[in-house]
Order: C-alpha cells, then structure tokens, then sequence
C-alpha cells in the first residue's frame, strides 16, 4: 500500500474538501455531510495526506481495522469515537489503516457560516477545538445514538433546498450538537477517574521533582513540558487537573514555585535575586511580582516576618 505523500496540501473550501476526497460536490458553499460509510470506497489511503484544512470538521468514526493517533496516545476505532479539527490544524491519517469497515459520519463546515452568530465567538471556548493536538472523545451507545438523531436533523436541513432560512436553521442545529459534544467531553473526565487519577499522581511526582530538595537551577517549568512528559497535549492536561482538583497546570507550577520559594528564602542565604534565579526567573522583579501575587507579601517582607 503506498505511503501518504509527505507534502501538505491547503484545503481552503468545503468544496476543496470534497473534491480532495473524491466526493461529490456540498450541497451548501459552507457546509457538508458526509456519510462515511457510502464514501468510504472514494477516501482511499493513498488520498489521505497530510492537509491544513482552513474550516471545522466533527465526526463520529467507527470499525477501523487499526488505531489513529491523537496526542501522542493511540485509540481504537472499533467502537464510536468523536474527534474535532479547527481551522488551521493539519490532519494526517496513517496509510496502513484498512478502512474497508469505516463507518460513522462527518460534518465539515467553514467558519464563514458562524460569522453573523453568536456561535461564531463562542466555538473557540470549546476545549475540543483548541488542542493542536487531539484527544478522541469515546462515546457510550447512547451518547452515540443521540448524536446521530441530531445528525439526522442536520443531514435533512442540509438536503433541502436553500432558502432564506437555512443558514438559521443549519447554525442552530449545529450549536445544539457542539453543545452536546461539550456534555460528553466533560463527562469524559469523569467517568476515566481511575486513569485520570493516576496520571494526577505522576504529574505530582514530576512536579515534585522539578522543584525538589536536590533540584539544580534551570528555566521555569512550562505546562508544555509537563504534557509532553505525561504524553497529552497542554489543553487536555489543564482540563483534566481542573476537574480534578479545581486547578489548572499552571496554578499548581505556581503553587509549587511558591512552597519552594518560601523554602528558599527562610532555609538559605541566598538574596531575593539569587532566589529568583535559583527559580529560573531570568528577571527578578517577575519572581517578586508572581510571589506578592500569590502571597500579599513581598519576598523580602515574607522572609522579615518569619524573623
């Protein structure tokens, strides 16, 4: 089977989309539906190169013979699995999956479509949207027959011809299922608590020994590093702490940052600079900022009440 062509393609149109994929032509300029099933014998591996794509697309995919990487984790398609793209990611597909059962759906819409309305400012609040690298939403059988009802209704709209109040309805409809998408998402977190909580833990550990007793000196922590070291990308990290602990990534960097900040400035000589950059802070008014922020004191006045 012939490897995906490494040059990346820019897909400007829902019917730049189409025609990529050897599908018919969108019945809507700004908005198709795409039955994976009929249009599995056009999408054929060879034709699923890497692209940027400059419009949205949701889908529901089923009976792949194989596994599709998200993040830098791997999931099985045997069951219905959500995913999401914004404009401006790329979209790769590895060649060797056999799509031979593919079966689900997509609906790929372009953000001209959501400009006039209020979804057009709230579709980036999404946390699905924002991850340049995606985790894939797992769907329980009624999650999944719900979504596809909705589908349905937005599959009959689409089909009729357009008139004045299309784009209404099409938009509408659209926010009911994002909406929904956002429910599973979240409920997502919860439902995974023993996995979540197991990578809180090694979160923990990593973060204990970024700042420990025998840490050397070194830049500040970044929420990037610690996702790639947990292998998922930083927006999903900061949802899953949130929902488990009410805090993002960088307010426990923070609040690690400042437990060892105090240490330093009441078990060390070191002088409000040195303990800035013992910290990593290239500049020490920003140590000094961060820590009256977090405290109500500056580092010179925390360590004189200590006295």
């Amino acid at each position: 089977m012939k490897q995906p062509n490494p040059d990346i393609r820019v897909l400007t149109s829902v019917t730049d989309y189409t025609r990529f994929c050897g599908l018919p032509a969108p019945a809507h300029p700004l908005l198709t539906v795409i039955d994976l099933e009929q249009a599995r014998g056009n999408v054929l591996p060879e034709k699923l190169t890497p692209v940027v794509q400059h419009f949205y697309t949701v889908w529901v995919k089923k009976n792949l013979k194989g596994k599709v990487h998200y993040g830098h984790q791997s999931y099985d398609f045997g069951e219905g699995v959500m995913g999401f793209q914004a404009p401006g990611q790329v979209f790769a597909i590895d060649g060797t999956l056999d799509i031979s059962q593919l079966s689900g759906w997509m609906v790929v819409f372009h953000p001209d479509l959501l400009r006039k309305y209020p979804l057009g400012q709230r579709i980036g609040g999404y946390g699905y949207f924002s991850y340049a690298v995606h985790e894939a939403l797992h769907l329980s059988a009624r999650e999944e027959t719900l979504l596809d009802g909705l589908l349905d209704t937005i599959r009959a709209e689409y089909e009729r011809p357009i008139d004045g109040f299309s784009q209404d309805v099409l938009v509408a409809q659209l926010e009911v299922l994002l909406s929904y998408a956002n429910r599973f998402y979240h409920r997502q977190f919860l439902t995974r608590r023993p996995a979540e909580h197991d990578l809180l833990s090694r979160f923990g550990e990593l973060l204990a020994a970024w700042f420990g007793p025998a840490a050397d000196p070194r830049p500040l922590p970044t929420v990037q590093h610690f996702a790639d070291a947990l292998h998922m990308s930083p927006a999903y990290l900061s949802d899953m702490l949130r929902t488990l602990t009410g805090r993002s990534t960088q307010q426990h960097i923070h609040e690690a940052l400042i437990e060892k900040a105090k240490s330093l400035l009441l078990g060390t000589s070191l002088s409000i600079n040195e303990t800035a950059f013992q910290l990593g802070f290239e500049y020490p008014q920003y140590f000094t900022r961060l820590f009256k922020r977090k405290t109500g004191l500056t580092p010179a006045a925390f360590r004189f009440s200590a006295q």
